[in-house]
């Protein structure tokens, strides 16, 4: 019970009741013993301004201590984006599908990275795997390529 400049008005009795009730709670959950709660009672009956009955819980108002939990509970996880899951499939699969697969993972990657940056979903890994796959995807066939047509212009300038 707070004065807040209070303490020198007399108190009501459904202001003892509220003290007294405070009291029993306080003994209830062991933060009195019963020579203590039978004195503040006891006090509580001669108790005329509200000073005298916030003397009477002042120490009683304390924090309650914090229970650890025994668990952590695992924070929700936002959904993955879907885009990025086919970017980091078609990544992967372009072994099967070499310039095409590589062509999807790239579209699909640029995709959810942009999608995930709107919404904040899950996958930036994902979509960012399946970009770096894609474009290798796509540059080893390039280089393969430019080789070629450099193995055959210079044949072609040594035969010609």
């Amino acid at each position: 019970m707070t004065t807040a400049g209070y303490g020198h008005l007399r108190a009501t009795d459904a202001d003892r009741e509220s003290v007294h009730s405070l009291l029993q709670a306080a003994y209830a959950d062991g933060r009195l013993t019963w020579d203590e709660f039978d004195a503040r009672s006891t006090a509580l009956i001669q108790a005329k301004t509200y000073g005298q009955l916030s003397a009477l819980t002042a120490d009683l108002y304390r924090p309650v201590p914090q229970v650890r939990p025994l668990y952590q509970p695992v924070p929700a996880t936002p959904p993955v984006n879907q885009m990025a899951v086919i970017s980091l499939s078609f990544g992967i699969g372009q072994v099967l599908l070499p310039v095409a697969g590589a062509i999807v993972a790239v579209v699909c990657g640029h995709k959810a990275r942009t999608e995930i940056g709107q919404t904040g979903e899950g996958g930036e890994g994902m979509a960012l795997t399946g970009l770096i796959l894609g474009y290798i995807g796509i540059a080893i066939p390039l280089l393969i390529l430019l080789a070629i047509v450099a193995v055959a212009g210079v044949a072609a300038a040594i035969t010609g």
